[in-house]
């Protein structure tokens, strides 16, 4: 299988590293906005096509499959001009940063009924794989979810550093993170959606500080906190309180409510949770099938994010 990689930067490379793990991948197609930073990295990784032009990777008869690591905003309208040249296409994190787009890359997909997969990374990590099996077998069932993501950045730089050419963004961004995992954790709609935000950071254009409550058809219920605010660990935490205990998922890590640490080594071939990504796109491709976290089962995350903007927009 040949993949083209779109987007050099620091999630490009953790997609790189994963993809190496993969017996018989090959990327074979790399584009970066900047022409040098994108041969350095073609070069490290082996990688014989360079460009910053996505269009001249999509028509090379050597690229089965793209994988789009690029800024937000660019993601639904590269998803489907990747889908219309024949291509399949796993589109990181956000899909899109608005409902219309999002359902209009659903239509497409279905239209060329090619592989689409967004980067919901969470389904995937080993912390969750371990708690959705035994939800799964009904060994536990979610009362609760706390969920705090946090961060300091009040610059616009990314996870190297360097500076970003995009905002990010708490609710298109990382919000979408939660509201995608607490539905399949639960089993269960979102049908109650709730949002209130801090003051707009006048040089990025964004709230840095928001609060979101979810409630599902079985009264399930999840509180997100986030902050760009946060001088202190950072990252995205994850408390279940479930009828059978209480855990806490930090990433690939997992510990029950007292902080005992759960061995979460053999649920899968690995513990990265972007490898893991990666092998299901990979597989649902050469089978045929749809994907663990295809647009279509992710679509419903975008439909909430796009009610809860409404809100915040109201309230301003």
């Amino acid at each position: 299988m040949r993949i083209a990689l779109a987007g050099a930067g620091a999630f490009g490379i953790r997609h790189l590293d994963g993809l190496a793990n993969i017996d018989g991948v090959e990327v074979t197609s790399i584009v970066g906005r900047r022409l040098e930073p994108t041969k350095e990295v073609a070069e490290r990784y082996r990688i014989g096509h360079v460009t910053t032009d996505l269009a001249e990777s999509l028509e090379r008869p050597d690229v089965d499959a793209v994988i789009l690591c690029t800024p937000t905003q660019l993601h639904a309208a590269q998803a489907i001009a990747a889908l219309r040249a024949g291509k399949h296409v796993q589109v990181e994190i956000p899909v899109a940063d608005s409902w219309q787009d999002a359902a209009e890359v659903d239509r497409v997909q279905r239209e060329t009924g090619l592989v689409c997969m967004v980067g919901h990374t969470r389904r995937f990590n080993p912390s969750h794989q371990w708690l959705h099996k035994r939800i799964g077998t009904g060994e536990l069932t979610i009362q609760q979810m706390d969920v705090q993501t946090f961060f300091f950045r009040r610059t616009n730089m990314n996870a190297l550093g360097q500076p970003r050419s995009w905002t990010d963004h708490l609710l298109w961004h990382h919000a979408a993170h939660t509201v995608d995992l607490f539905a399949y954790q639960a089993g269960e709609e979102i049908t109650v959606a709730n949002a209130v935000q801090g003051p707009i950071n006048p040089d990025l254009g964004i709230a840095m500080d928001m609060s979101i409550q979810l409630r599902t058809t079985g009264a399930k219920i999840c509180t997100l906190s986030l902050s760009f605010n946060n001088d202190g660990p950072l990252g995205t935490f994850f408390r279940y309180i479930c009828d059978n205990g209480t855990y806490i998922a930090r990433y690939d890590d997992l510990v029950d409510g007292y902080e005992h640490p759960i061995d979460v080594s053999k649920v899968d071939v690995s513990t990265n949770g972007i490898e893991l990504q990666d092998r299901e796109f990979v597989a649902a491709v050469r089978q045929g099938r749809e994907p663990n976290a295809s647009i279509a089962q992710v679509l419903g995350c975008y439909r909430v994010l796009g009610d809860l903007e409404r809100q915040l927009a109201a309230r301003m």
